[in-house]
């Protein structure tokens, strides 16, 4: 099989073993020579994600076409899918999650629990709310109940795009600075913690999720995942019930990443689905039978899905972030982190750094599901990483 992945940064980089094992070639469309699965392609076409000019030439060396990302033009891409070129989850299943407001709105209709939503279009003074039944139908900026959380519909990934809104005024120069656009209001939820869980459907229907984990994010960016989550059976089995319904309900053939609050009061509420492998999900490649990148190709190649049980008793996945402008390699300090015990380092080959850029990651296998072990290796492991 001959896959073309849309997209050619780490994600699509971390097919790289599972392409290797399951003897798929995969051809990538990326901007820039320098993305990280420009390496491990077979073949690679130069030009925008959004470029449906270019992913139709990819269509002509492939037998299927998934996604590395959903920064993706939806409206270009369905004349191809009316062509007959397969697209794996199909775009129909896409059309409902790209856009924030739009995801919303389709949870709701399948019943799965979220945070209140609406949408703010207009400008300043002429503001128009739509689904604001669950926020007592405000009038205007003033009459709204803060604090509340605004989201760029489109294109935003970790925490750009995303505003925590404390008053009326910092709602306007927060909305400023997406150009008035039509965004996403959000019920802020004083959540206990965040879980996350990645969850796969095959062509034949059936659907495996992974363990549920613990996301804890830092300025709105995932810093690390504990896994498993420490949780109750009860919480655990709703989120798997969650994942079967969404999963089930778009017919979607890949794998999504579910990213979820959980209330002081025991509730789980959906807070963002991502149609695609997941940064909560890279613990996969080192602790489970079946990695979630591997899991995207069998899914999108009609094989069978493959287990996503935990080979360990318990892991902690560190996000190697940037925290400084460099061209620097950090060698010394991925040794370093390499040779702790149980220790998998995965550097994605990036050029440069900069503050908060994803530049690798690395999970350690542990042996006991004590979260203080858990939290402890994390500690030691960002002690050495953001060290001076």
């Amino acid at each position: 099989m001959r896959v073309g992945v849309i997209g050619g940064g780490q994600l699509a980089w971390m097919m790289a073993d599972a392409r290797q094992a399951l003897g798929i070639e995969l051809l990538i469309q990326t901007p820039h020579p320098t993305d990280p699965a420009v390496d491990i392609a077979t073949e690679t076409i130069f030009a925008p994600i959004d470029d449906a000019a270019a992913t139709a030439e990819l269509a002509t060396r492939c037998d299927v076409i998934t996604f590395e990302n959903e920064f993706i033009n939806l409206k270009a891409l369905m004349p191809l899918a009316q062509q007959g070129i397969c697209f794996r989850p199909r775009l129909e299943a896409l059309a409902p999650l790209l856009d924030k407001y739009h995801q919303r709105c389709y949870l709701e209709e399948i019943g799965i629990p979220q945070p209140g939503f609406m949408t703010l279009e207009g400008e300043v003074g002429n503001e128009e709310f739509t689904h604001a039944a669950s926020f007592g139908q405000p009038m205007n900026l003033n009459e709204l109940d803060f604090p509340l959380v605004l989201k760029a519909r489109r294109h935003g990934y970790d925490g750009q795009g995303t505003f925590i809104i404390k008053d009326s005024s910092s709602l306007e120069e927060s909305w400023k600075k997406l150009g008035h656009t039509p965004v996403l209001l959000e019920e802020f939820i004083p959540f206990e913690r965040e879980l996350g869980v990645m969850a796969a459907r095959s062509m034949a229907g059936d659907v495996v999720v992974y363990p549920v984990v613990e996301t804890q994010q830092e300025e709105q960016v995932c810093r690390r995942v504990i896994v498993p989550a420490q949780v109750s059976a009860e919480v655990v089995a709703e989120v798997e019930a969650i994942a079967h319904t969404l999963l089930n309900s778009l017919q979607v053939v890949g794998i999504f990443g579910l990213e979820l609050f959980l209330t002081k009061d025991g509730k789980v509420l959906v807070n963002e689905v991502s149609p695609r492998t997941h940064n909560s999900g890279h613990y996969t490649l080192d602790a489970c039978e079946t990695s979630q990148f591997e899991q995207q190709l069998r899914a999108v190649t009609g094989l069978a899905l493959g287990s996503p049980a935990l080979k360990c008793n318990s892991a902690v996945m560190v996000n190697l972030l940037g925290y400084e402008y460099s061209q620097n390699d950090y060698l010394e300090k991925r040794q370093k982190l390499a040779s702790l015990p149980g220790a998998f380092v995965h550097w994605y080959g990036k050029s440069e750094s900069r503050p908060g850029r994803k530049l690798g990651h690395i999970t350690v296998l542990l042996d006991s599901q004590e979260l203080s072990e858990a939290e402890a290796k994390a500690k030691e492991i960002e002690s050495l990483w953001y060290s001076r």
